[in-house]
């Protein structure tokens, strides 16, 4: 038995359709992975969000859960609909995985369950492969989300922006107990008691995050792309390493593993098997775009040097390290290989460009980055100039700052090759208020020509991505400290077809 699945999973009785007391819909709904004739549909039932015991209040039985999918908001043409059980030893989350819709369109779905409605969410499926480019696509990109450090204004901001597709890339939610992680400036609210370990622990964690209203908008937005990174399950852990030695790891990985696939819209090909999760695919957007998702924590090395930001660390440089491990890096190559796509977006949760943090001679790179494993760096960029495939762009979380750069087979030479872009997404709200320091920023492209941008301030990316060109906007905001703050652009960057570096305009 996992820990904090507790006794009553295994007396569960039967699925029932009675009435529940109060709305179990505290935690909204969502959708994500779109195909041509589908999509998931999400939400777990929970009367009482932070309940103890991770169940969310809700009673020591299954529940019928029924579900409609329709063309319109008003839900006067439903197409589709069905019941499902929310299970116990499932956390009472459901998750419906729908075929046999029309392609390329948009479409709005709820859940009834216990005489209580639903929100209504909004969501779409995905071109036919046969479909004109001509279309285009309006995606966002978000990252690291502390919830004490700030409001989720962000997540409200990027809602209102109507993208048809959500990236996010990681450090959903924070394992941290109250004040584990501390902003400059503190915090706004106060996690849960306890830093998460049991699975009792990861499921009151993602209860509370997705209390929240603004989070809750952004998932009913849109359908959503997910990935992890390290905080859904401990901050900077490596394969089978716990950062902080913490005992009996396989274990509470399989705990975070389980309350991650239970409050994400997920398809069955990402249930945990124990300690292991697969997060790494791939998903299609008709002729125009494939993204691939990649996992940087389950198959990397330990990092070197005991980690952190270092300088003189030669460990790093070994051609044995690896971060992706061999079969995924193979599997990201044949796919590159393989794709006919227009664009091609790779979905990743740590920086991949060179960055040197020391001003003046000698460098000091951050080794939880791709820093921490250039030979394979250098093996896979070269991996992705030979694959032919069309204008590669890596998307990028976990760095809580803005950046813009190119990537290339030699950072520190200047006239290097270029072979893709990479856009950075600053954090909804890790670190708390952000800031743009002009001297410092000026400071650090100076040491590392190839980053043309970087931003401070918290927000999100949203991009345009046409046949002819990729436009990312790089929308910030003064302060998450209260709510309420407008979004702008800070930056706005081009990246033309056929072209491998960036066009700032």
């Amino acid at each position: 038995m996992l820990a904090g699945a507790g006794p009553a999973s295994a007396t569960v009785r039967p699925a029932r359709s009675g009435a529940l007391a109060r709305d179990p819909f505290t935690l909204g709904v969502a959708s994500g992975d779109p195909s041509p004739d589908g999509f998931v549909l999400w939400t777990r039932l929970a009367t009482d969000p932070l309940s103890g015991d991770g169940h969310g209040g809700m009673p020591g039985r299954d529940v019928d859960v029924r579900w409609q999918v329709a063309a319109d908001e008003r839900f006067t043409e439903v197409v589709r609909s069905g019941t499902e059980t929310a299970r116990r030893t499932r956390a009472h989350s459901v998750h419906v995985e729908l075929d046999g819709l029309e392609p390329g369109r948009e479409y709005f779905y709820r859940f009834r369950a216990g005489g209580h409605l639903s929100p209504v969410g909004r969501t779409r499926t995905a071109p036919s492969a046969s479909a004109a480019r001509g279309a285009g696509l309006t995606f966002a990109v978000a990252a690291c989300a502390h919830y004490e450090h700030g409001y989720y204004t962000a997540y409200r901001r990027l809602a209102e922006s109507e993208p048809e597709l959500v990236v996010h890339l990681g450090d959903y939610m924070y394992e941290y107990g109250p004040q584990g992680y501390t902003a400059l400036g503190g915090g706004v609210r106060e996690h849960t008691p306890g830093k998460c370990e049991t699975l009792a622990d990861y499921r009151m964690r993602h209860a509370q995050y997705k209390s929240d209203r603004d989070l809750q908008a952004a998932h009913a937005a849109a359908p959503w792309l997910v990935a992890f990174d390290d905080h859904e399950i401990e901050n900077n852990w490596a394969a089978g390493v716990s950062s902080t030695g913490a005992p009996a790891f396989a274990r509470r990985r399989a705990a975070a593993f389980t309350a991650y696939y239970e409050n994400m819209p997920l398809r069955r090909s990402s249930v945990p098997g124990g300690a292991s999760m697969r997060v790494h695919r791939r998903v299609d957007w008709g002729p125009l775009a494939r993204f691939h998702l990649l996992d940087t924590r389950q198959f990397r090395d330990d990092q070197a040097c005991e980690d952190g930001v270092r300088a003189g660390c030669d460990d790093r440089l070994s051609p044995e390290r690896t971060l992706l491990g061999a079969d995924q890096r193979d599997w990201l190559l044949g796919g590159l290989a393989a794709s006919r796509a227009r664009w091609n977006l790779i979905g990743q949760q740590i920086l991949m460009a060179q960055r040197d943090h020391r001003t003046g001679p000698g460098s000091e790179v951050n080794l939880d980055s791709w820093d921490g494993y250039a030979a394979e760096r250098t093996r896979l960029l070269t991996g992705l100039r030979d694959s032919g495939a069309a204008n590669p762009v890596v998307l990028t979380g976990d760095a809580h700052m803005h950046h813009a750069a190119d990537l290339t087979l030699d950072f520190d030479d200047p006239d290097a090759e270029k072979v893709a872009v990479e856009l950075v997404t600053s954090s909804v709200s890790s670190d708390g208020d952000g800031y743009r320091d002009e001297s410092r920023v000026s400071e650090i492209v100076a040491e590392n020509p190839h980053i043309s941008y970087l931003d401070q301030r918290r927000g999100y990316i949203l991009c345009r991505l046409t046949e002819e060109e990729l436009r990312a906007d790089f929308r910030v905001m003064e302060y998450i400290s209260r709510r309420g703050a407008p979004a702008r652009t800070g930056a706005r960057f081009t990246v033309p077809a056929g072209e491998r570096g960036l066009d700032p305009r």
